[in-house]
């Protein structure tokens, strides 16, 4: 009975697609496996152990698809099976799924492409924001030949199973009571037990990165993140109890020139400067679309795409050894303008509640500046306009028309495109948005209003097209030409701003947002957080190379530093300046969580887990040593806490 159920009749169709997807499937993980030769284990037992897991995952995302259409089956009565009604149901909706899952076989291909993963919570992110991907994929890739392709195969597929008589027989076989139910009662037994027994954590089984994301499978990864986009600490991670933790963090946040204002959970204490304040400086601060550290000549690169930023790294305070927190821009501008450590799940730039927290723009603010917020694209991506909104910065991008919220009391500026010269899916190229800040710029010096205004770039980004005739390396051809490009157009910043009767007293500060790749075969590529940092403009008895290891929290505060501001403060972030600055770092992904001291590297995972390690820098590798109970609790303190401030409202 039940092999008759499984190679023939009513359901023969089904079983056709079911081993067509976990075929196809598992092609694609040894394109993967292919792809990084370099970098998987491929150790016999490794190999095998991620197919098994794959296959394993595949299973289950086949099971999870089929569902309906196994539903439909049971369900039609037995006098409709073969009827036009059945027909054209059936060859619809299985040319429709086979289409979306050709279409998600390629998407996985450019996704891995990008962030050598499977899919997670970032391409949940990309399905909110379909204009800037449809744009994107439009610019990067030949989008009629993609489509052409997609169309192609899904006929192909089509054809075979017509050849192979499945439609024949699922339109002339009927199925038994007892078959329905068998069928019914297998899907839904497996579906249940994915669901409750399962997650997508448990494909992360190898030690090597990369053998852990080929086992998984993409739909099921990413509906697996699309359930668990954020995540609180105390359920997911070890901590300690809450005084202990606050009382670790206290400790490594004191110095000479700091008090504390209150007793218990709390950060915020007083800053004040043994000089006198220098008078109001403008700031200008831009962060940089992924600009690793390996980019520059500075670092050991030899391809000269960052000529003038190697040239400001000799006349500025530059920070050679400072390590991103994330993997993504909305983790930068947390970091930046909060200087706090990465929390579990989504940026609080992306997560509700998140106005009117105490940011580097309530400083600002205090001491009557008039603060923008820059961006080439539409600030509705990534939730950007309403966190910068919503935190006291006036705003200037390329909306479509979204509007922000009543409850969010600011300014709204669109960028006419009249000030366009190129622009590309993410918005306008950096030469337009930096020029559109400094005709702001010159307004706020014509009203005698101190500046602070923050830019974000967006040309070094796929699809990597800039305008022409710029730099050496023709548009759209490398993430070396957008580099490029962008260390060309900060340059002409400069050129223009020197011009400016408001640049002498105007400081710039640049950093890049994250790394232009994070991914390695250890769990964490430390290499790939390494960005520089540059405080551009003071007088010149400042300049320097910082080379202590710190973290982009440290960022403003070592400005203030500089500028010898008092001022109020709930930062986990240091002047690195400061005698008793402790080197370390903290960096994450959405579910790793990070402090590095020097060499030694803790790391913090979901279900509860750490490991500890010692990097080698030479080779970027990782290698395990016992837990250390002192660092393992620091480690715990600084997400802990972090954690319990925001989720309890006390940034605001």
């Amino acid at each position: 009975m039940f092999k008759r159920i499984q190679l023939s009749g009513r359901f023969t169709l089904l079983l056709y697609f079911i081993f067509w997807f976990l075929i196809v499937s598992q092609l694609l993980r040894i394109c993967f496996f292919i792809w990084q030769y370099s970098e998987v284990s491929l150790n016999i037992i490794n190999v095998l152990r991620t197919l098994l897991t794959g296959l394993f995952f595949d299973i289950g995302a086949v099971t999870f698809i089929s569902l309906p259409a196994v539903l439909y089956y049971v369900v039609l009565p037995n006098k409709l099976v073969g009827s036009w009604l059945d027909k054209i149901l059936i060859w619809f909706f299985t040319s429709l799924t086979i289409v979306i899952l050709v279409f998600t076989f390629f998407a996985e291909l450019t996704f891995w492409e990008e962030f050598k993963t499977r899919f997670n919570f970032i391409a949940v992110d990309y399905l909110i924001y379909t204009h800037e991907v449809i744009s994107n994929i439009d610019q990067s890739y030949p989008l009629p030949l993609l489509i052409g392709g997609v169309l192609l195969i899904t006929f192909a597929v089509l054809f075979l199973f017509y050849k192979r008589l499945a439609f024949t027989r699922t339109f002339t076989q009927k199925a038994s009571l007892k078959q329905r139910a068998i069928v019914l009662l297998t899907a839904l037994i497996m579906a249940l037990g994915y669901i409750a027994f399962i997650t997508n954590n448990q494909a992360e089984w190898s030690a090597n990165r990369y053998n852990s994301e080929i086992s998984k499978n993409g739909v099921y990864a990413f509906f697996a993140a699309f359930r668990n986009n954020q995540m609180k600490y105390d359920e997911f991670y070890t901590s300690i109890k809450n005084d202990d933790a606050f009382a670790i963090i206290k400790n490594k946040l004191k110095s000479p020139n700091s008090k504390y204002t209150s007793d218990g959970s709390c950060i915020h204490r007083t800053i004040t400067d043994s000089l006198p304040s220098q008078e109001k400086k403008n700031v200008v601060f831009i962060l940089v679309e992924s600009l690793s550290g390996s980019f520059m000549k500075e670092f050991g690169n030899q391809e000269n795409i960052t000529p003038f930023l190697d040239s400001l790294a000799q006349k500025s305070v530059f920070f050679e050894n400072l390590y991103a927190t994330g993997t993504r821009t909305v983790r930068g501008m947390e970091a930046v303008t909060l200087c706090i450590p990465p929390t579990p799940g989504q940026s609080i730039v992306k997560r509700p509640e998140n106005a009117n927290l105490y940011t580097v723009n309530s400083i600002f603010k205090a001491k009557n500046y008039d603060c923008n917020f820059f961006y080439g694209g539409d600030g509705y991506f990534d939730n950007m306009n309403s966190y910068f909104g919503g935190n006291g910065f006036n705003i200037y991008d390329r909306g479509r028309g979204s509007v922000l919220s009543d409850k969010i009391k600011t300014t709204r500026n669109n960028i006419d495109d009249s000030e366009v010269t190129f622009e590309n899916a993410w918005g306008i190229c950096d030469e337009d948005i930096f020029n559109k800040m400094l005709t702001v710029a010159d307004k706020q010096y014509k009203n005698k209003q101190p500046f602070f205004n923050f830019v974000m770039t967006t040309s070094n980004h796929r699809p990597y097209t800039y305008p022409d005739e710029k730099i050496d390396i023709p548009s759209g051809s490398s993430r070396q030409g957008a580099v490029k490009y962008t260390d060309f157009a900060i340059r002409e910043l400069f050129k223009k701003a020197k011009s400016k009767p408001w640049f002498k007293n105007t400081v710039f500060v640049i950093i890049a947002d994250h790394c232009a790749s994070s991914a390695g075969k250890d769990e964490i590529d430390v290499a790939n957080y390494h960005i520089p940092a540059f405080i551009v403009n003071l007088p010149e008895n400042s300049n320097q190379k910082i080379a202590k290891q710190c973290s982009q929290i440290d960022l403003f505060p070592t400005l203030f530093s500089l500028m010898h501001w008092n001022y109020q403060s709930d930062f986990f972030g240091k002047s690195v300046l400061n005698r008793q600055f402790e080197e370390r770092s903290l960096m994450g992904t959405y579910r790793k969580l990070v402090l590095m001291k020097k060499e030694k590297v803790m790391i913090l995972s979901d279900q509860k887990k750490q490991a500890f390690y010692i990097w080698n820098k030479k080779d970027n590798s990782l290698k395990a040593i016992p837990i250390d109970k002192t660092f393992l609790d620091e480690t715990i303190s600084w997400y802990q806490t972090a954690d319990y401030l925001f989720t309890n409202k006390l940034l605001k």
